[in-house]
């Protein structure tokens, strides 16, 4: 799913490309993806772009009027600047939003249809699309710690719960934790009031660092290359592959859709989290420490 810096980046390429410009048509090519009826998505059509913000991992267009347009593209939701009247992919495409210099593409990858438009009026009906967390960027270190141990959770939870901080999810929390040298099921009201500054500091710093990388990356383009896995991520998507910092073979928990990835030398002091799926399969072989596990390795060739 698009995170924070994803978002900032989509905003920033949309903003060079159609503030100001009037929003000329609406296509749909799938009904389902617009979730409001009132206003009608045709009263959008026709006035200009005056404003951009984004809502947690949601991206709003403020139109003439007090109209805005509120985009949440999920998991596998993308958006793509395409030339002016461009057709729309055919099992990808969900809609086009046509300026006077180019078409905006939604498409989604697979079959499931999460993506969401809604068009609303006035300002209380924005805010009602608004997660409500915290813009750590914006934030000084006592409100988030307000926030972060506002309710006992696991470090991993709280930094994805979107009522808590805004715009971060699986794959920048699994940055962040890595960078603070925290365990993913670490509980928040335990924190040391040093560990609270050190993931504050290793919060802002990674949201930050990605920005910038996204920044350099796009250039003056377009974001055509969004993904929840890149080069250059210390742990997240890079299961048994080196921790850059110490060398260890990054580990995982897996559940439902979703999997924490972490270094259990730089963040869990060489402990290995229980991952439900080999523990079942493994059972009183389950290695707990990374030693035992290379060990393990070793013995089966692995």
């Amino acid at each position: 799913m698009p995170e924070l810096p994803d978002i900032t980046v989509y905003i920033e390429a949309l903003e060079k490309r159609v503030l100001g410009e009037p929003l000329e048509g609406v296509r749909l090519a799938n009904p389902f993806l617009l979730r409001s009826v009132d206003p009608p998505i045709r009263s959008a059509e026709g006035r200009r772009i005056e404003d951009f913000r984004r809502l947690g991992k949601r991206i709003a267009i403020g139109l003439e009027g007090e109209l805005w347009l509120v985009l949440h593209l999920m998991i596998a939701g993308r958006l793509h600047w395409q030339k002016p009247g461009a057709k729309l992919p055919g099992k990808r495409g969900l809609a086009a939003f046509d300026f006077p210099d180019g078409s905006l593409f939604l498409t989604e990858a697979g079959s499931k249809r999460r993506a969401s438009l809604h068009l609303v009026q006035g300002e209380a009906a924005l805010e009602a699309h608004d997660p409500g967390g915290l813009e750590v960027l914006e934030a000084e270190l006592g409100a988030f710690r307000d926030v972060l141990v506002r309710e006992n959770h696991t470090l991993k939870r709280a930094l994805t719960d979107p009522r808590a901080f805004s715009g971060i999810g699986n794959a920048y929390s699994d940055e962040i934790l890595h960078r603070a040298r925290l365990s993913p099921v670490a509980m928040t009201r335990k924190l040391a009031d040093e560990e609270i500054e050190r993931l504050y500091r290793a919060t802002r710093d990674t949201l930050t660092l990605w920005i910038e990388r996204l920044r350099a990356e796009t250039d003056e383009g377009f974001p055509e290359k969004v993904t929840a896995f890149r080069a250059g991520m210390a742990v997240h998507g890079r299961y048994g592959k080196a921790c850059p910092d110490c060398g260890t073979a990054v580990q995982r928990i897996r559940y439902a859709a979703n999997e924490t990835n972490y270094c259990p030398r730089c963040q869990t002091g060489g402990k290995l989290l229980a991952d439900r799926a080999l523990s079942r399969l493994l059972k009183a072989d389950w290695p707990k420490t990374v030693e035992e596990l290379e060990r393990l390795n070793r013995n089966t060739g692995a």
